[in-house]
C-alpha cells in the first residue's frame, strides 16, 4: 500500500507522520500500560466502552477516520494519513495541497461534523513523541506556522507561545515539555504550565532520567550542567559530561576526563573504585567494573561483588542479576532467593511480580516473596488497567489477578457483555449469565475487544461479530499474515507493524 511522500527537513510533513507503532494498537487493545483497580479480586459491572474513541483509516490509497463504532467521520480522501493528536477528542488534522517537487503543503483541522477549527492558525500540526517503542502526539499542544517561524496553541486555540522559533519538536520520550529552537539555541516550554522554562540558550537539553521531574542536563560549549524541573541552576554546564543517573542529591559527572559521584553542593563522593555508575538506590550504587557489575555502599564498600553480567534492582535489598548466560535474583546478603535458570526476567512493577522466561518459551511468575505462582505458562495478555492476566496453561486459557487468584472471564473481563466459549473444538459465546448467544461454529475466535466487537474465523478466514452476538462481516477475509487480528464494525486491524490504523 502506498503511504504518501514525506520530506526530510523543515517545513515539511511529519516524517513519522504515518508510523505509529502496533505496540500503541495493543497498548488502545489489549496490553494496556497504566494503572487501575491493580489488586481487586471483586469484579465491577461496567459496560463496552461508549467513550467516542477515533482511528485512522486506510481504504482505496486514501485516508480518513472512523469512531469506535466504525462510522466513518472523515472520509478516505486524503493522499496523507489524517492524524488524530488525542484518540478521545474530534480533533484531525489533514494535510492537502501537497507539492512533493516544492516541499509545500496546507493543513486544515476539522472536528467530527467536518467543521473547520483553528481557523486563525496556519499549517496547524501535531507535536509527535516517541520513546523507541511507543509513538504518540503530545496532548492537548499543537504547533503553527507565521512567517517561517513557529508557535504553539493548545487544542482549544489559546496561544501559549508566539509564533517565534525556528523549530519546535518534542523531548524525545519526555511528555510535556516542548523543545524550542531559536538562532540555533535550544529552550524548553512546559505544556502544562504553558511557559517557558528554559530559554533557548543551550546547544543541547535532555532529561537527565526518564522522569522530568528529576530535572534536565544543559550543555553549552560542550559542557553541561543541570538544571530542575523549576528552572533553578543545579550546576552550571563545567562538566564534560554527566551521566543519567541520580538520586538523593546525588549525581555521576566526568571532569578532566575522571568520572565520580557528586552531592548538589558539587562536592565529591566517589572517586574510585569503579569503571561506570549504572544506578543510585539509596546508599547502594550499581557499579561497572571490568565489563561486570557490583553494588557498593556511598562509603565505597562492597556488598555484592562485581561479578554479573547485569544487574538491576527490582525492591527492598534485591536485583534481578544475569550470570554465565541466565538469570536468578540476589540480595545484598550475598543470597540466591532464584536459581538462575531463566533465559530473561523482569520485575513488572505495576503488577509487583516477577516475569521469568525458559528456553521453551514458557514463562514462570514469581511473587514478591519469590514463590513462584505460576509456573510454565505462556502468557497471552498482562492487562495492568484491569489487573488480571491470561495465560495459556496446557490447552487451556484462564484468568488470574494479580495476586495470582484465579478468575472467570466474567470477572477479568468486566466490561465484555459477551465471553469466549470452546466446545468440541470450536469457539461461540455466551453472556454474563452464562447463557449461549453464539454458538459454538467457529475454528477460532478472539475475546471482545473494549469496544464490542468479536473477531471469529471459520473455513481460514475471518469476519466480525458485535456485542450482541450478531453478524457484522461473514467470515470472508484472508488474515493469515497478520500478527494481530481485530475487528472495528467492518474494519480490521492493517497488518503493517509500522502502522496504527484500520482498513478494508
Amino acid at each position: 500500500m502506498s503511504r504518501g511522500r514525506r520530506f526530510d527537513d523543515e517545513p515539511k510533513l511529519n516524517i513519522k507522520k504515518v508510523v505509529a507503532t502496533i505496540v500503541a494498537v495493543i497498548v488502545v487493545l489489549m496490553f494496556v500500560f497504566s494503572i487501575k483497580n491493580l489488586l481487586s479480586s471483586s469484579p465491577v459491572t461496567k459496560e463496552v466502552s461508549t467513550m467516542e474513541t477515533y482511528f485512522p483509516v486506510y481504504a482505496n490509497e486514501k485516508w480518513g477516520v472512523i469512531d469506535n463504532t466504525g462510522q466513518l467521520i472523515i472520509d478516505t480522501t486524503y493522499d496523507e494519513m489524517v492524524i488524530v493528536p488525542d484518540k478521545n477528542r474530534d480533533l484531525f488534522i489533514c494535510t492537502s495541497d501537497i507539492n512533493y517537487e516544492n516541499e509545500t503543503y496546507n493543513t486544515k483541522v476539522l472536528d467530527k461534523n467536518g467543521k473547520e477549527l483553528l481557523t486563525n492558525y496556519h499549517n496547524v500540526q501535531a507535536i509527535e513523541n516517541s520513546d523507541g517503542t511507543d509513538i504518540w502526539y503530545e496532548n492537548n499542544i499543537l504547533k503553527f506556522e507565521q512567517d517561517g517561524k513557529y508557535g504553539l496553541i493548545d487544542f482549544d486555540g489559546k496561544l501559549i507561545s508566539n509564533a517565534e522559533y525556528d523549530k519546535i519538536y518534542a523531548l524525545e520520550g519526555n511528555q510535556k515539555n516542548i523543545i524550542v529552537e531559536k538562532e540555533n539555541q535550544k529552550g524548553l516550554v512546559n505544556t502544562s504550565m504553558g511557559e517557558v522554562i528554559i530559554k533557548p540558550e543551550y546547544t543541547d537539553i535532555s532529561t537527565l532520567t526518564q522522569t522530568y521531574e528529576n530535572g534536565y542536563i544543559i550543555g553549552k560549549e560542550g559542557k553541561y550542567g543541570i538544571i530542575s524541573a523549576d528552572a533553578k541552576i543545579i550546576f552550571e554546564p563545567v562538566y564534560d559530561k554527566i551521566e543519567n543517573v541520580t538520586s538523593d542529591g546525588h549525581y555521576v559527572v566526568t571532569q578532566n576526563g575522571k568520572t565520580k559521584l557528586i552531592d548538589a553542593n558539587g562536592q565529591d563522593v566517589l572517586t574510585t573504585g569503579f569503571d561506570k555508575i549504572e544506578a543510585i538506590n539509596g546508599e547502594d550504587i550499581t557499579i561497572q567494573q571490568n565489563n561486570l557489575y557490583g553494588v557498593i555502599k556511598l562509603d565505597g564498600n562492597s556488598v555484592i561483588a562485581s561479578e554479573y553480567e547485569e544487574l538491576k534492582y527490582i525492591y527492598s535489598t534485591y536485583y534481578i542479576a544475569k550470570k554465565a548466560g541466565t538469570y536468578g535474583v540476589i540480595s545484598t546478603s550475598g543470597e540466591t532467593v532464584v536459581d538462575f535458570a531463566y533465559t530473561t526476567m523482569e520485575y513488572i512493577k505495576t503488577a509487583d511480580f516477577i516475569q521469568a522466561d525458559k528456553e521453551n518459551y514458557r514463562t514462570d511468575l514469581i511473587d514478591r516473596e519469590f514463590k513462584i505462582a505460576l509456573e510454565n505458562v505462556i502468557i497471552s495478555e498482562l492487562n495492568l488497567e484491569d489487573g488480571y492476566i491470561r495465560v495459556r496453561e496446557g490447552e487451556e486459557y484462564n484468568y488470574y489477578n494479580f495476586k495470582f487468584q484465579k478468575q472467570t472471564s466474567q470477572e477479568a473481563l468486566t466490561t465484555n457483555t459477551l465471553f469466549l466459549v470452546k466446545e468440541n473444538g470450536k469457539y461461540g459465546y455466551e453472556n454474563k449469565k452464562k447463557e449461549r448467544i453464539v454458538d459454538c461454529i467457529y475454528d477460532d475466535a478472539k475475546e471482545q475487544n473494549k469496544f464490542g466487537y468479536c473477531a471469529v474465523k471459520k473455513d481460514g478466514l475471518w469476519g466480525c461479530l458485535k456485542s450482541d452476538g450478531t453478524v457484522v462481516v461473514q467470515p470472508s477475509i484472508n488474515l493469515d499474515q497478520f500478527l494481530y487480528v481485530d475487528f472495528i464494525n467492518t474494519w480490521y486491524l492493517n497488518k503493517d507493524l509500522n502502522l496504527n490504523v484500520y482498513t478494508k
